[in-house]
């Protein structure tokens, strides 16, 4: 028997109404883990190639990881999947704060809902009592109003998962809401929960979990945290969260700004951690056993964006920001906050609106098009206001909830030369062109542009003793190079099969891939103690590797190949034009190639070879695949 986990696993029927609950399979958890793996595998086997996302057929399933409400450090991840209504391919988000391990002390390790409801509903979990109930009433309403409503009318200690009026207006990168201001935001899972009249998810448990070893649980989690505290990057982080990022992206050429043109903004500073900090903080927070504590409290105390909240991190300040041309704190800090109201993924968001104010920029988009709305550069009202037109599909802002390719596929007139997505979805604040890693990390993704599935921050600020330790001496100097492309393939698979591991068990990418990070060896370990399980080190990279194999075999039954896997143009062929990067271009074919040897996948198709395979136990998944 599993220890450390809730051991069922609920399943909702929203056509018909009726829930069962499932016991955890060992076997399942022996090749897939939990959470991200156990979501793989589940999603993969029940949704028909075709499906429309925003169809009763699709699936979408909400999972902790196996030490997800353990007492490692940042624990606290639960993983949102489905068929993405975004990108038409693999859909999965995450999220930290304390609903998936409320789940946990439930008793439950994940829920997974089938079919679709004929009116609003919600899932109510109390322990061992699950029931959907009627939530016409909150049907309409911003999350925080369904937080206050949920937690009135059941246990003021519930955790409550929810969308928006964005999930609920099926905007196309509506997000998934916990805890408020925890959002699994990508690929649009907020409307897959609202094309099936999925209100919410609340929980309140009050159970215990026992681990395997308690003998030596505590001193060995005492080990762990001392090894986070003494970590260079906690006090920094503690600090900060994720908003002083943007003083170093700017620095290394990093930070996308006026819609990826280039990798500087002359207005950084104003938008800035250190101005955060000093202006607006009013404390940091912390999730489930994190001693980082990335999450805070903002306040902007008076004049038109006034509010109190949780505040951004880097992405939102570098979508809301820089990326639209925008140096106004006050108005980012304001977007962020609605789009936590309403239900919105800000990378998407801040793309979105960045595309559409180059394509008024070029003089290819007109008030006409807009309904007079000014879209000139760094318009500040303009970023706020969209944000909420958007979100209730309000003029121009229902073209733009559809995301900017099929925004641009809809207007014509050459704006699609602006759109920059891979596999239709926003790239997040990363300017690759400054670091080659990234580019190659946002196209290999499962789903779509993404920094996070690979997460290969080891060349970005000098690692170079963790490059030689995790992949030899022969590799360096160039892998430690953010501006050489040689090696970057092999580094984003390792990274890529490491990543799909720690959201499998419930981890922080921020506690595990940062150096000096946890490694397999550590998560081994924590498995054992926690969950009485035994992997080699070796038997969990297989684990990983089955994992992004399997994503892509779901993705290749839907088109996807190499001439898919792309950047845009204006990052392959267009000098970078200022800043660190200058006069660089993102050398993507020489890295897939790389890529695509390291992972046994064919490097003119980009489709996984027999061999690889067979050795991942995938063969039959891919009968009618490959």
């Amino acid at each position: 028997m599993i220890k450390g986990i809730g051991g069922s696993i609920i399943w909702v029927d929203l056509t018909e109404g009726e829930i069962e609950k499932r016991p955890v399979e060992e076997g399942m958890v022996r090749q897939y883990l939990l959470g991200a793996g156990y979501l793989s595998r589940t999603i993969f086997d029940m949704v028909p190639v075709g499906t429309d996302p925003l169809s009763p057929k699709n699936v979408l399933g909400i999972a902790t990881g196996l030490l997800t409400a353990s007492m490692f450090p940042q624990a606290s991840r639960h993983v949102v999947a489905a068929l993405s209504p975004l990108t038409d391919v693999w859909g999965e988000s995450h999220a930290a704060g304390f609903w998936g391990p409320e789940l946990k002390l439930a008793g439950y390790d994940a829920v997974v809902f089938t079919g679709a409801s004929s009116d609003p509903v919600y899932l109510n979990i109390a322990n061992s009592k699950v029931e959907l109930l009627d939530a016409g009433e909150i049907w309409g309403t911003s999350v925080f109003q369904t937080d206050d409503w949920i937690r009135e009318k059941h246990d003021r200690h519930s955790r409550v998962l929810s969308i928006g009026q964005a999930g609920e207006n099926l905007v196309r990168f509506a997000a998934v809401m916990n805890d408020r201001d925890r959002a699994s935001a990508r690929s649009g899972l907020g409307a897959v929960m609202g094309a099936k009249k999925l209100k919410a998810v609340s929980v309140r448990g009050t159970g215990k979990i026992e681990v395997a070893d308690p003998q030596n649980y505590l001193k060995q989690m005492d080990i762990f945290y001392e090894r986070m505290l003494a970590n260079p990057f906690t006090e920094e982080r503690a600090k900060y969260g994720t908003t002083n990022l943007v003083e170093l992206m700017d620095h290394i050429g990093r930070l996308p700004s006026y819609n990826m043109k280039q990798g500087v903004f002359e207005g950084y500073e104003k938008i800035s951690g250190e101005t955060i900090t000093r202006e607006y903080l009013v404390k940091p927070r912390s999730d489930w056993s994190c001693l980082q504590r990335c999450g805070r409290y903002t306040r902007v105390k008076d004049g038109p964006y006034k509010y109190i909240g949780g505040s951004p991190e880097f992405e939102s300040q570098s979508s809301l920001g820089s990326r639209c041309g925008n140096d106004n704190i006050e108005s980012v800090l304001y977007s962020h906050h609605l789009s936590n109201l309403y239900g919105m993924d800000t990378i998407s968001l801040g793309g979105t609106i960045s595309w559409a104010m180059e394509a008024w920029d070029e003089g290819l988009l007109t008030a006409e098009d807009t309904g007079g709305i000014d879209l000139s550069w760094g318009n500040h009202e303009t970023v706020v206001k969209l944000t909420e037109m958007i979100a209730l599909r309000e003029g121009f802002g229902d073209v733009l909830a559809e995301g900017s390719a099929r925004a641009a596929d809809k207007i014509g007139r050459g704006t699609d030369k602006f759109v920059m997505t891979v596999k239709k979805q926003e790239m997040a604040g990363q300017e690759p062109r400054a670091q080659k890693s990234m580019g190659l990390a946002a196209v290999t993704a499962a789903r779509g542009a993404d920094h996070l599935y690979s997460f290969p921050v080891l060349d970005e600020a000098g690692f170079d003793d963790e490059i030689k330790e995790r992949f030899g001496e022969q590799y360096l100097p160039e892998m430690a190079d953010r501006l050489n492309p040689k090696y970057k393939g092999i580094m984003v698979k390792e990274c890529e099969d490491f990543m799909v591991v720690v959201e499998s068990v419930g981890l922080c990418k921020y506690g595990t891939q940062i150096p000096p990070e946890f490694y397999y060896e550590d998560v081994a370990l924590a498995l054992k103690i926690h969950n009485g399980l035994e992997f080699t080190v070796e038997e969990l990279q297989t684990i990983g590797e089955r994992i992004v194999n399997l994503n892509r075999l779901f993705n290749v039954a839907r088109g996807v190949t190499r001439s898919e896997d792309q950047l845009p143009d204006r990052l392959t062929k267009e000098k970078a034009p200022k800043g660190p990067p200058k006069g660089q271009v993102v050398e993507l074919d020489q890295m897939l190639d790389e890529y695509y040897q390291m992972r046994g996948w064919d490097v003119e198709t980009g489709l996984p070879l027999k061999s690889t395979l067979e050795r991942l136990g995938l063969s039959k998944d891919a009968e009618g695949v490959i």
